[in-house]
């Protein structure tokens, strides 16, 4: 009976519970789908981020230092002396040692088409140890050749075969590699990758490397290897930074999580919001409703009752609007995610057959209404327990 006196009085100040309900929508709708959007560009990372679990990457010492993949203050000049590569080599004994050659060149694609592209140096013994093939074959030993990317190669219609122009010199394709996401140590997919030999009698005898790779045949070693490497390289001063794929893992999902907090603290913003016209809402309903309750409370109705009936209006509207809220927040987090992701790959096929929603998706969803139900009925609690305790003839002799 007292739910249908909550439902009754809702039906006659429509437009008051309709603007109730259109806040309590909004804010559902909010911290819903930019909890969504937060946890798709997570999944998004994770999707495109390899996670070499047996890699140790060692890396000139920067000023910066604990920062993330990418941080553009960490982009300095810098390279690891051959001399050092050894050292490294022999600390790392019996895993395998690779050093890494990295720069940039104008490559003609045929047809017309060119642009820079990131050039890869690595021993030709090195290459099937790092890297695996989709088309054509690995390189071999002092074999003229390239190999190239697998988004290059589909973007300019490269096979094996193929000729292309690196600095106006030209090279044939032996194969094209397989895709292999972000990595933590080389990045392939947009690179074209020669022997080291073929690299510095295009750009010059090298005796420093950028990065020296560590493969770890058994992961469980990985911190022994860094151990070693450390106490041998930095034994007077810091010369290398030498990390492993879980440091940037991990460094990854702290900011993913921190901006996924961030997003959510804006959609809790927007229902609180909502929750303080809840409470404006029904406080005047109680205002309006003193002479009706002093009668109710006269002909035997329980403190409880009057209380579940005031309680029973806020869920209402909680209900009705973190279902709409909930059910909109699916298409706008969807739409969002997508027109995220789009953006953050800038139209390349790193998101292809990426799935935005999974379990965590559905779980901001659900969250976001049951935090729309639950503001809604603790914006009702003060105005239904100030009903509940009226006095009957104090409240019936209100005008």
């Amino acid at each position: 009976m007292f739910f249908s006196f909550a439902a009754r009085n809702l039906r006659r100040h429509w437009v008051r519970s309709g603007l109730s309900i259109i806040g309590i929508v909004i804010g559902v709708v909010a911290i819903a789908s930019l909890g969504v959007m937060g946890n798709s560009i997570n999944l998004l990372a994770a999707n495109i981020i390899t996670d070499v679990g047996d890699t140790v990457v060692v890396t000139p010492h920067t000023a910066i230092g604990g920062t993330f993949a990418g941080d553009p203050r960490t982009v300095v000049d810098a390279a690891i002396p051959a001399r050092e590569v050894e050292e490294i080599r022999r600390a790392a004994n019996p895993h395998r040692t690779i050093p890494v050659l990295q720069g940039a060149d104008e490559v003609e694609f045929g047809r017309g088409e060119s642009g820079y592209a990131r050039i890869i140096g690595l021993a030709p013994g090195d290459i099937p140890v790092l890297l695996n093939i989709a088309e054509g074959q690995h390189l071999r030993q002092n074999q003229a050749g390239a190999l190239v990317g697998i988004h290059l190669a589909r973007e300019y219609g490269i096979s094996p075969g193929s000729r292309i122009a690196i600095g106006g010199e030209d090279v044939r394709v032996a194969g094209v590699l397989a895709e292999r996401g972000m990595g933590f140590d080389i990045n392939p997919d947009y690179a074209v990758v020669v022997s080291d030999g073929w690299y510095e009698s295009h750009f010059g005898a090298k005796d420093s490397y950028p990065m020296v790779i560590v493969r770890v045949g058994n992961p469980d070693a990985i911190d022994a290897v860094k151990d070693a490497i450390e106490s041998r390289i930095n034994r007077r001063e810091e010369v290398v930074d030498v990390s492993d794929s879980r440091e940037m893992l991990g460094q990854y999902e702290e900011i993913y999580d921190q901006i996924t907090l961030f997003l959510l603290g804006i959609g809790g913003i927007a229902l609180v919001v909502a929750a303080v016209n809840i409470l404006n809402v029904m406080y005047i309903s109680v205002t309006e409703r003193i002479k009706e309750i002093g009668v109710m409370r006269s002909i035997g109705a329980l403190r409880r009752e009057i209380l579940g009936m005031f309680l029973y209006e806020a869920m209402i509207l909680g209900v009705i609007g973190s279902v709409v809220g909930g059910v909109l927040s699916t298409a706008f987090g969807y739409l969002i995610s997508v027109a995220a992701i789009e953006v953050a790959t800038a139209g390349t096929t790193f998101g292809e057959n990426f799935t935005v929603f999974d379990q965590s998706a559905v779980g901001f969803i659900v969250f976001g209404m049951a935090f729309g139900i639950g503001t809604s009925i603790a914006a009702g609690f003060y105005p239904a327990w100030r009903a509940s305790h009226l006095a009957p003839v104090d409240a019936m002799r209100q005008k």
